[in-house]
């Protein structure tokens, strides 16, 4: 009887460091903690090249406002510039921090991916009765072991799903700077536009003055009053509809920094900048859009954890369900005879044959989400080369557009309203001709706002895609003239 006990705790004794060396190995395979937040904050910054503020790494959700959102409130306040609207935009929108929270989801299933199965344990006993010389103590220890030695292969899927949702904040953060700087061009081109249209005004209330003044004098029809008091009303009009757009573009862009309260009342620095003289595109822009893709980036880590996934299922459906054990037994004798009933220790495997269910199912639909998104790869690699070539000719059209305002139309809307000027003084033309070819130069300059808020946002939207994210191009605004309004007769001075 001793023989076999000792026979018994010998075989266990050699079980033991084997079943250990196999759950070790698979536990180094499966790799060491996963990232901390700090740690997917530093790659995302990477990513999209944006300074994440430090507050994005907290596991805390405050309702507050961030400190840099909190100083506009603030006075004095500075006027409000597009790279300092993208750093606020940062600390505080609220649809981005969301967006950086959730990574921690794929950070917590890649923890849980290289988690160790917990070790079963089952104690029964059996008291002493008839027919039962003693109480019996059974105690038996086990572990799943396939569990084990798979928990490489699903942390190794949820290393790529945790990449992936990097790469996907990242894609936001640089989407966020787009828009941002789409709306702040809106916001400041539509204040500007807003002052245009004012000092229009002002020349269409000057016509119409002018036209009851020379009516009362019996000078010009009443067609003239009729017609430049209608376009007066119609410039009120317009600019009211403009007053309304800067109102809209502000509230755009409040939205996106995420600001309320005073912190709304912020102003903006000076007029849209002028376009340069020359434009700069990079060579291969295709290329380098392709490489630094972070659409691409995610869809390929999507794909490497969608195989990984399949070649866990395969390995689960053809490696049968082991479970080792080791268990121990021994007679409960009265007191002062313990020791007189050593444990009698043993060891078992449980295991279950995979014939029938080979998670054939389960590996099928695995293989079509991977071919799946093996398709919208490719699709979305012919998308990225296409929107680089749209972004490159909306960028050259809104330069070249911008800078022909700016050389050629506005000095030759200038020139017209100066030699009207001379005309008018040389008793040659009326006063409706002269208040109408300044209205032609404010509409000039109303369009050349336009276009040059159109060539920023396009050169917006092209830094963006070179950053890895394609964006949606902005569309137009407020309306790009004031009214027209004309008076037969020629008028006097």
């Amino acid at each position: 009887m001793r023989t076999e006990r000792r026979r018994a705790r010998a075989r266990a004794s050699r079980l033991l460091p084997l079943v250990a060396g196999l759950v070790l190995s698979s536990a180094a395979a499966a790799g060491c903690a996963a990232p901390s937040s700090t740690a997917d904050m530093a790659r995302i910054r990477e990513l999209s090249r944006l300074e994440l503020p430090p507050s994005a790494a907290s596991e805390e959700v405050d309702p507050a406002p961030a400190e840099g959102a909190r100083a506009l409130g603030q006075a004095p306040r500075q006027p409000l510039t597009a790279d300092a609207a993208v750093r606020i935009a940062l600390l505080n929108n609220r649809e981005l921090r969301a967006v950086l929270k959730e990574v921690g989801v794929a950070r917590g299933n890649l923890e849980q991916a290289g988690k160790l199965p917990n070790p079963e344990i089952a104690i029964g006993v059996t008291p002493q009765q008839e027919g039962v010389e003693h109480a019996h103590l059974e105690l038996e220890v086990e572990i799943d072991l396939t569990s084990a030695l798979l928990s490489p292969l699903h942390a190794r899927a949820a290393r790529s799903e945790h990449e992936a949702a990097r790469y996907r904040a990242a894609g936001a953060v640089v989407d966020l700077g787009y828009q941002v700087r789409a709306a702040f061009y809106a916001a400041q081109a539509a204040e500007q536009r807003l002052g245009i249209a004012n000092r229009a005004l002002d020349a269409f209330a000057a016509a119409r003055d002018a036209a009851r003044a020379l009516f009362e004098a019996g000078n010009v029809p009443e067609l003239d009053v009729a017609t430049q008091e209608a376009g007066y009303e119609e410039a009120r009009v317009t600019a009211a509809q403009m007053e309304l757009e800067l109102l809209s573009q502000r509230e755009r862009l409040t939205r996106l920094l995420g600001l309320s309260g005073a912190a709304t009342s912020w102003t903006i620095a000076g007029a849209v900048p002028a376009a340069p003289e020359a434009l700069a595109t990079p060579p291969r822009a295709e290329s380098l859009a392709l490489r630094a893709s972070l659409e691409l980036a995610e869809l390929r880590s999507r794909l490497e954890a969608a195989a990984g996934r399949a070649g866990a299922l395969r390995a689960e459906g053809w490696v049968p369900d082991v479970a080792i054990g080791v268990h121990g037994e021994r007679e409960l004798g009265a007191s002062g005879e313990a020791h007189e009933h050593p444990w009698v220790l043993g060891a078992g495997v449980r295991l279950s044959l995979p014939l029938f269910d080979r998670r054939q199912g389960a590996e099928a639909a695995q293989a079509a989400e991977f071919d799946g998104l093996l398709e919208r790869y490719h699709g979305r690699a012919v998308d990225v080369r296409s929107a680089v070539r749209e972004a490159q000719s909306r960028l050259l059209f809104a330069h070249a557009r911008a800078r022909h305002y700016a050389r050629v139309i506005l000095p030759a809307r200038k020139r017209v309203l100066e030699q009207t000027l001379l005309q008018y003084n040389a008793m040659q033309v009326g006063v409706f001709q002269l208040l109408s070819a300044r209205r032609e130069q404010l509409d000039a300059e109303l369009a050349a706002v336009e276009a040059l808020r159109e060539h920023w946002t396009a050169k917006a939207a092209f830094d963006a895609l070179l950053a890895g994210r394609r964006v949606e191009a902005a569309g137009a605004g407020a309306p790009a003239a004031m009214p027209r309004a004309s008076a037969t007769g020629e008028g006097g001075h």
